[in-house]
């Protein structure tokens, strides 16, 4: 139940000393009868010198004491002498894991908590599956993420919040097995899920995933961590698996299906290489203004969207007959008419509906939540 691992490092040497005395042997006697000089015995001895498997043989046909032994008592040595020196290089990067939702991360039970600095590093460096803190820099700062960060100077969120919300999805995704990515196969899954949004989430969370897994697509569902404003995020883990990441952070409906189109179009119109995120008022640019009109046109054709608008009556019945018409949810017609200006932000809002997310398969996602109840 417990590891136990000693302040204290002690050499092979102290033990051989230790037994050549309990022998009544000599530094020098050892030295002649194993054919090594009395100066390499000495370095032994004094800590200076390590046993090799070529001395251990040595020793063991001298002493009767059993190679492995002296091989072992070295390897644990040279091993707790650097997980000592680990130690010290944790300690000194303690100001870095201060910018991480370390808090968080131990409630969701992603990393253990600890009030021992190191700990605390070495926890959150095996969380991102990285043993140095120049490491991750390059490989979930500068290379995996910058591209994104560049995308607007009004970007938010933590950069390190972000970088471990998009770790959480990442390791929940190895756990998905999913087909393939198949470009004509996740345009026509997405048709089918267009469908689904007048469904319940009990009907039409399994179904989007088993829809998109079958396409190549890591479908996940987790809340927030702290310092972040995201609603969701798009990335391909190999060429043939792509990860579609929300957060819910708006819980009404609209926003839900708006977002999870808007990452399908990332995928379906932008590149492998770059992670997309998407932000709350996060500046917009050419790729995420695709990403936009994607959804809207996916949700709603824009032709039969504007012919719509000329009607210019937008009261409660014509809303839930134009969204009978679409065959899709009234909440997305209500916040596709309050995002435009057509209506104010107060109206038909009973007609949205919310989703909540809940830790509802903990030894499916460690600790992932998905949205459960309407």
């Amino acid at each position: 139940m417990f590891d136990y691992e000693p302040d204290y490092l002690v050499h092979p040497g102290e033990i051989l000393e230790e037994h050549l005395s309990c022998r009544s042997m000599t530094k020098t006697e050892l030295a002649r009868r194993s054919g090594l000089s009395v100066k390499h015995i000495s370095q032994i001895i004094n800590c200076k010198a390590s046993i090799s498997p070529e001395t251990a043989i040595l020793f063991e046909k001298v002493l009767d004491v059993a190679a492995d032994i002296w091989t072992n008592l070295q390897t644990l040595y040279d091993l707790r002498l650097a997980r000592q020196n680990e130690r010290r290089r944790l300690a000194a990067d303690s100001e870095w894991a201060r910018d991480f939702p370390i808090a968080a991360l131990v409630k969701r039970g992603h990393i253990a908590q600890t009030r021992d600095v190191a700990d605390r590093v070495a926890s959150l460096l095996r969380f991102f599956g990285v043993p140095r803190v120049e490491i991750w820099e390059e490989q979930y700062k500068d290379k995996r993420l910058a591209v994104s960060y560049r995308q607007s100077s009004a970007f938010r969120s933590s950069k390190e919040s972000v970088a471990a919300w998009l770790r959480v999805g990442e390791l929940m995704a190895e756990n998905i097995s999913t087909q393939r990515y198949d470009r004509g196969s996740f345009r026509e899954s997405l048709r089918q899920i267009r469908t689904l949004t007048r469904e319940n989430p009990d009907v039409f969370e399994p179904r989007m995933r088993e829809l998109c897994q079958a396409s190549g697509v890591a479908l996940i569902f987790v809340s927030e961590l702290p310092k972040t404003r995201l609603f969701g995020a798009t990335r391909w883990l190999t060429s043939d698996k792509v990860l579609i990441m929300q957060s819910l952070r708006r819980k009404s409906d609209d926003y839900f299906w708006f977002t999870f189109f808007h990452e399908a179009g990332h995928i379906l119109l932008h590149g492998k290489k770059d992670v997309y995120i998407d932000e709350k008022d996060m500046g917009t640019n050419e790729k995420e203004e695709e990403a936009n009109r994607f959804a809207s046109n996916a949700l709603i054709p824009e032709a039969t969207y504007r012919a719509f608008l000329r009607r210019k009556r937008f009261y409660k019945e014509d809303v839930i007959a134009f969204a009978e018409q679409m065959e899709i949810a009234p909440g997305i017609v209500v916040g596709r008419l309050q995002h435009g200006g057509h209506i104010p932000h107060s109206w038909h809002n009973d007609l949205k509906r919310t989703f909540e997310l809940t830790e509802s398969s903990k030894a499916e996602a460690n600790h992932a939540e998905y949205p459960e109840g309407a």
